[in-house]
């Protein structure tokens, strides 16, 4: 069971306070003639965003229907019409980003990269597909080519979000690290793909140490042994890009709104944000607990 109050509380507290600045920084609509607040608040929306990424159901209308308008009749009282709740969910992508932005892991100084990718619709359709026209791209990755865009996720070793970018599917992965590792500095364990000079200097300028896999025709390098245990490791990410696809709904290609689908991907990510338990990499009964974990 999710701990639905807690989440609830934390997110309401969150929109008490966005709504108070965003009264005082957002221009009055002047076509606006009436001024009734919505039935179902704020809080309640982003909520229920991240609810349907902790259940089973795999279709946002069949967890509204079946689900939520008759399991959760108690804690969500005031609930709009299926089509309605709809047209309120873009409203809330702003204020999902803006909380997912305030809770970013701890900084432990050795960090994961990786992208995935998030195609919107079959090979086949790409030229009927129109609803991401102009906005997604085609890109290839280790097993094939797909449409779409790739999310590329940043993570500590025990399993927490630092930072992450949407960028489209023909995107190279290289060309985002550098931004994503801001305000960051340690170890960053990535794969092969990540292999690049330039890359690893202008890391090294920011104080981040790029260490990566080698690809066959490479010549080895030595890399230290505690930084080798590091690097095995780095399954960890995959591990984490998985569960947002199996266990929440961040992959399908059903949607029909741009909004929508972002807002989809900031709910799964938060809903990832408030799972109790995360995977994470722990050396406490291989490594010596005098051993420094990072060299000065």
């Amino acid at each position: 069971m999710i701990p639905l109050d807690e989440i609830f509380c934390f997110i309401d507290d969150f929109c008490k306070s966005f709504e108070q600045i965003q009264s005082h920084q957002c221009l009055p609509n002047p076509n606006r003639k009436r001024k009734k607040s919505c039935r179902t608040s704020l809080s309640e929306i982003m909520t229920i965003l991240i609810l349907f990424q902790f259940s089973h159901y795999r279709t946002f209308k069949d967890f509204y229907l079946n689900c939520l308008s008759i399991q959760y009749k108690k804690e969500f009282p005031q609930l709009v019409s299926y089509t309605r709740f709809l047209e309120l969910i873009p409203f809330a992508m702003m204020p999902l980003l803006i909380l997912l932005m305030q809770m970013p892991g701890q900084k432990t100084g050795r960090y994961y990269v990786d992208s995935t990718k998030l195609f919107v619709c079959h090979n086949l359709r790409i030229r009927r597909h129109k609803v991401f026209d102009g906005l997604a791209k085609r890109g290839k990755t280790s097993t094939g080519w797909f449409f779409g865009f790739k999310l590329h996720l940043i993570i500590n070793d025990k399993g927490e979000l630092m930072n992450f970018t949407i960028t489209p599917g023909n995107k190279d992965d290289r060309t985002v690290v550098a931004k994503l590792m801001t305000g960051l500095q340690g170890w960053l364990f990535g794969d092969r793909g990540y292999i690049s000079k330039k890359l690893t200097k202008t890391l090294e300028n920011q104080g981040v140490e790029l260490i990566t896999t080698l690809k066959k025709n490479m010549k080895r390098q030595f890399i230290e042994p505690l930084k080798k245990c590091w690097l095995r490791k780095r399954g960890i990410i995959e591990t984490i890009i998985d569960q947002l696809k199996s266990i929440f709904h961040l992959q399908h290609t059903r949607h029909r709104s741009i909004a929508n689908f972002f807002t989809n991907i900031l709910a799964a990510l938060l809903a990832y944000t408030f799972k109790p338990k995360k995977t994470s990499v722990s050396f406490a009964n291989s490594i010596p607990s005098s051993t420094p974990l990072i060299s000065s």
